[in-house]
């Protein structure tokens, strides 16, 4: 059986402030021209569908249009709700969605019921194990530690004692929604930590052909059986160096996998550059960075005038700017105490416009700040008098 495993969509995410509606849409179009040219025989939605529970008109609509695109295709999907999903909304209709080839698991009490796929070779059995918030599901599977391992683990249970009473020979596919050890992260995944606890050994899987995993944001193979397909677009720069992909899974008679990674349409690289402004404008290194979406850090001492507007006459597609300036403090280990022994208001407030700004106020600025601190002891004085 062959199968289509991708996640974390996050239907109406922005990056930066960009709109990724297009982008998404692209990929939407992508994944079922994949479908249709691969042969594929289902498809695994491991979860981050939309972006938040309640999404903007526009992310709703793209996933209607995705699901009847799929249905309209005669190859079933099955689709889990991950910790950005609000599982009951995306849940909503599941019953009459089955009907027409989309298998949605948003409840925990459902993690022992698959959908059972058959091909040439026998059944495959598909458990959707969904977003699990331990405090939430605690009860629902007798755990006394509201863990993620703890949950995970009494989930999966249920899943081995389902599937051993299955015929010999059925193979298994698991979709999950966690953080798994050995899984690297990225900016943009929310922290669903859990008593200073995310992660969850891979070990808690065992026993299944193929663990679909959602989540983490960059492709990852965990082991030839347990696998991130990471979300099919970027949504920080940490993600510049993703390769932003799907998996391809074949599983033969006997639940053997073999793997191919199905590139997606991104619409712009990331780039993340550092340096001095002038540097980074005259670098001809840069000049493949032209059209990437630009993150860039500026190390000047001081911080230059109107960068952003300099930055983008090079790099249209600058979207970050940050700053992170060379200091030249006589002693850059010294306490803060240390730092303002000895010195008035007058002079700390100056210090902390270099601080920020890398280079002291001027004549001007000066006279500003002094005239500010005279006040307020005027207003102090006259207060006390009136007392």
């Amino acid at each position: 059986m062959r199968l289509l495993h991708t996640s974390d969509w996050h239907l109406g995410r922005a990056f930066h402030r960009v709109s990724m509606l297009d982008a998404q849409s692209a990929f939407i179009g992508h994944l079922v021209d994949t479908v249709r040219e691969r042969e594929v025989d289902a498809v695994v939605v491991s979860g981050d569908v939309y972006d938040r529970a309640v999404p903007p008109l526009s992310a709703v609509e793209l996933y209607d249009d995705a699901l009847h695109r799929l249905a309209d295709l005669g190859v079933p999907t099955v689709m889990i709700s991950g910790n950005h999903d609000s599982a009951r909304r995306l849940g909503v209709g599941a019953g009459l969605l089955g009907r027409a080839g989309i298998h949605l698991r948003t409840a925990a009490s459902r993690v022992a019921e698959p959908v059972v796929l058959t091909d040439a070779h026998g059944d495959v059995a598909f458990y959707g194990l969904p977003y699990l918030e331990p405090a939430i599901v605690k009860a629902e599977f007798g755990v006394e530690r509201a863990g993620h391992e703890q949950v995970l683990g009494a989930a999966m249970e249920r899943v081995r004692a389902d599937l051993a009473a299955r015929a010999p020979g059925t193979r298994s596919v698991v979709l999950a929604h966690a953080f798994v050890t050995g899984g690297t992260p990225s900016d943009s995944e929310r922290d669903i930590t859990v008593g200073g606890v995310a992660a969850v050994p891979a070990g808690v899987f065992d026993g299944v052909d193929y663990v679909a995993l959602g989540h983490l944001h960059g492709s990852q193979t965990l082991s030839e059986r347990v696998r991130y397909s990471g979300s099919p677009l970027p949504y920080s720069f940490s993600e510049a160096d993703h390769r932003k992909s799907m998996w391809l899974i074949d599983l033969d008679a006997d639940g053997a996998v073999s793997a191919e990674r199905i590139d997606c349409p991104v619409p712009r690289p990331l780039a993340r550059i550092r340096g001095d402004l002038e540097d980074l404008l005259a670098d001809p290194d840069l000049t493949v960075h032209e059209e990437s979406w630009v993150e860039a850090t500026l190390t000047d001492e001081v911080r230059p005038d109107d960068p952003m507007a300099r930055l983008t006459d090079r790099f249209p597609h600058t979207l970050s700017l940050l700053f992170d300036p060379r200091r030249t403090d006589a002693r850059p280990d010294a306490s803060y105490a240390e730092r303002l022994s000895g010195r008035d208001d007058h002079e700390i407030a100056e210090d902390f416009v270099t601080h920020v700004r890398g280079a002291g106020p001027d004549p001007d600025e000066r006279a500003v700040l002094r005239a500010a601190f005279d006040a307020v002891r005027t207003d102090d004085v006259v207060r006390e008098v009136a007392r």
